[in-house]
């Protein structure tokens, strides 16, 4: 474990809690206009078309197309079945961009702040360099760089992905630490030689979360938070 010299994250769901954010945000704002609007069951069956629209880019059905976009294509679709008519182009601009204003989880600053004393730390995440910049602009994340998946044109878990960091970062896989709450994401990782650490956010798809509560894979780490795994980290 001394070897490590770079953490990457998994953000959605790992650093920042994005159903809880989106939720309040939208309906904050859409309240007087909205009124009818389902957010919660728009937010749920929105990301739910997240791994199929980056799966038809990955598996040839559609030219590369960074996360906004599929965002935006994916809520023009779902929006009318949840009490939203059909959105003019600033309403639809203003929801996608609120995948730029997630919140982080109440661990996520403290502890990437005690990481990044010791450790290089970075994102590696579907998201597009555009969103995860502002992203972390509003939530205060210190990264040290950051890998979007527009840099690769691929995405999670497309080894390209995994690896291509480690080339811009000059490091052997097995000097990364791969961090997510998500099995696929840390299974993936972990067969291309990278070091996993698993930490749960049982309440990440709400309170009836049945997937991802626990580890189902071989990890290096697990941790109860991002705090957590810093201080397992400093004991090594």
């Amino acid at each position: 474990m001394k070897e490590i010299r770079a953490l990457l994250f998994d953000v959605f769901g790992t650093v920042v809690d994005w159903r809880t954010s989106l939720i309040q945000d939208f309906s904050q704002w859409g309240a007087p206009r909205f009124p009818n609007a389902d957010w919660p069951g728009l937010i749920d069956a929105w990301r739910a078309a997240y791994i199929p629209s980056m799966n038809r880019v990955r598996h040839g059905g559609r030219r590369w197309a960074n996360l906004d976009t599929l965002h935006r294509e994916s809520l023009t679709d779902l929006a009318p079945n949840f009490g939203l008519p059909t959105l003019a182009d600033p309403d639809l601009t203003h929801l996608v961009q609120g995948w730029h204003r997630l919140n982080p989880w109440p661990d996520s600053v403290p502890g990437l702040t005690r990481l990044k004393r010791r450790f290089i730390i970075a994102p590696l995440s579907n998201g597009n360099l555009s969103l995860l910049l502002n992203m972390a602009k509003h939530a205060a994340l210190p990264w040290d760089t950051i890998f979007a998946a527009d840099l690769f044109h691929h995405y999670k878990p497309d080894a390209e992905t995994y690896l291509g960091a480690a080339s811009l970062l000059n490091l052997p896989p097995h000097q990364i630490l791969m961090t997510a709450a998500h099995n696929a994401d840390l299974q993936a990782a972990h067969a291309l030689g990278l070091r996993t650490a698993f930490i749960p956010r049982p309440t990440e798809y709400g309170p009836n979360q049945t997937r991802d509560l626990t580890r189902e894979n071989t990890c290096d780490f697990v941790a109860q938070d991002i705090e957590h795994l810093a201080a397992q980290l400093s004991a090594k």
